[in-house]
């Protein structure tokens, strides 16, 4: 029986992180506690989500092909995140390098004592991946199409409409989020979004989402809009979920030592993905499939880092 497929369409970034005592105010100059340089952006890292959980450390007895479509600069940064993916599983031959691009850059600052982030984005290459490459998907036909919005609006709306016509299912993470258009939602598999992109997408305030009758209304809304699955990450409140069929749940959230909170959202789609796909045409069970996701990414918060900090799948039990 042939493996399942993700594709992931999306960002790679060079991270350049440093850990501080606490964030910066403004015009405050402060020395970094230590300073770490590593492959990132959101659609590498829930590729090499997906590539890690899937299979053991050793590359061995892999559950799921993962393949990643993008683009990267002909500079030294290109060559390390190409490194890094095939390093973890992830099939490379869709991403673009371009001869006279600069890879993406992404400047992370890291509050040591609390372990959140901040993070500013240099897109460079990644937004040379336009609408019209992507009128056919590039490589194998995929079980699953997994897109953030760290690449061109347009091209992702365009991948959207392709993976539609195709049949594809896709799972949109979308963010940095700004707001959808009405087509984007239409037969759209999987939504998951954080309280802060919850808020964007639906027009409401984020302290809407601070009781279980406000999250009601808010997942009620995307699924109305023609979305199958919504999940709303809460960060220490657990994860909501509500289904097209009527399920729904407040997941709680599992206690972890936090250090980074880098790529633990990409760490949570990559695992949730991957209990998509491991159903096929069974029924998916959202629940389970959820409290997987949250043990994963509660052991990458746990490690300083993004793509060195996700798990394999030898390290979840």
């Amino acid at each position: 029986m042939a493996r399942p497929r993700i594709t992931v369409l999306g960002s790679l970034n060079i991270d350049l992180v440093s850990y501080v005592p606490h964030h910066p105010l403004p015009g405050e100059t402060l020395t970094a506690n230590h300073f770490n340089t590593s492959p990132g952006g959101k659609g590498a890292n829930q590729a090499v989500a997906c590539g890690k959980l899937s299979r053991s450390s050793d590359l061995s007895s892999p559950a799921a092909d993962v393949s990643m479509i993008g683009a990267v600069g002909s500079d030294t940064y290109g060559q390390q995140l190409i490194s890094s993916l095939t390093s973890y599983g992830v099939d490379t031959s869709a991403v673009a390098v371009r001869e006279d691009g600069k890879t993406g850059i992404a400047i992370i600052v890291v509050d040591e004592p609390s372990g959140q982030n901040r993070i500013i984005l240099s897109a460079e290459a990644n937004h040379t991946l336009l609408p019209e490459h992507f009128s056919t998907l590039p490589g194998p036909r995929p079980d699953l199409l997994i897109m953030q919005l760290e690449i061109p609006f347009d091209t992702v709306l365009k991948a959207l409409r392709t993976a539609n016509e195709s049949g594809i299912p896709v799972l949109l993470n979308p963010a940095p989020a700004k707001t959808l258009p009405d087509e984007a939602y239409h037969n759209l598999a999987h939504l998951v979004v954080n309280e802060t992109e919850a808020a964007i997408l639906s027009g409401c305030k984020e302290s809407d989402l601070d009781d279980l009758s406000g999250l009601e209304r808010v997942a009620a809304l995307f699924i109305q809009r023609g979305v199958g699955n919504v999940i709303i990450t809460l960060g220490g409140r657990g994860v909501y979920y509500a289904t097209k069929d009527g399920k729904s749940a407040l997941v709680p959230a599992l206690k972890a030592d936090v250090v980074d909170t880098t790529a633990a959202g990409d760490t949570f789609v990559g695992s949730y993905a991957l209990a998509v796909v491991s159903a096929g045409s069974g029924d998916f069970d959202i629940d389970t499939a959820i409290k997987a996701a949250n043990r994963a990414a509660a052991i990458t918060v746990s490690r300083k880092g993004a793509q060195i900090s996700i798990p394999w799948k030898d390290e979840l039990n």
